[in-house]
């Protein structure tokens, strides 16, 4: 898939005022500092479509952006790390688990893992959560150049052993670099494959 066009569309933490989900809806979600707006803005040939910053926790909303007119890609807040308040974490929480079990036209959730990391418990956790609501999710790498090869799959290769302590498969995965664009035709191509086969929901007039 070659991304053509990509814009911002809107923000905020109530579903309800989510945009019309007549168009297939991805979403990306992982911890607060695992480089997921530095991905989102290689994947689009952006630079700042998705807003990056040093401060961990920075995406506090459920951002929408179209992506060549015919698809939804989200940057959800992250998890962990984030440095406010434990009543508004709890709060973040709720409207993105909200978000994931009531948003008919997702297709899929993306969860990014820091590859440069023994697997964490906050993301395993949260890979069961997805898995006990029934959720369709693919894995996603990251900062791939920042470290060897060899030490990517070895940390690729615990998360795996640890997952299935869980589930009966691994859901696919890629390693990425959004310094060099590695896997991220790799997505763009799983992405245009679901494309491919969505319907768009039926939704009852309120």
């Amino acid at each position: 898939m070659l991304v053509k066009t990509a814009e911002f569309i809107t923000s905020n933490t109530d579903v309800r005022k989510l945009p019309e989900p007549s168009l297939p809806e991805y979403a990306f979600i992982g911890r607060s500092n695992v480089g997921k707006s530095s991905l989102i803005n290689a994947m689009v040939n952006k630079k700042d479509l998705a807003k990056t910053s040093q401060k961990p926790g920075k995406t506090q909303l459920i951002n929408h952006f179209m992506i060549n007119k015919n698809w939804y890609l989200v940057d959800l807040p992250g998890y962990g790390f984030a440095q406010t308040s434990k009543k508004n974490r709890a709060e973040w929480e709720r409207f993105i688990r909200r978000y994931l079990t009531q948003r008919e036209n997702l297709q899929c959730i993306f969860v990014l893992i820091d590859s440069r990391l023994e697997p964490q418990k906050i993301d395993l956790e949260f890979c069961r959560w997805l898995g006990e609501q029934g959720l369709p999710f693919l894995l996603i790498f990251t900062k791939a150049d920042k470290q060897s090869k060899v030490k990517s799959d070895q940390h690729i290769a615990k998360f795996r052993k640890a997952l299935l302590t869980w589930f009966e498969e691994i859901p696919p995965l890629f390693l990425t670099s959004a310094e060099k664009k590695e896997g991220v035709d790799e997505i763009l191509a799983t992405i245009d494959d679901i494309n491919k086969n969505f319907i768009p929901p039926i939704v009852e007039q309120q």
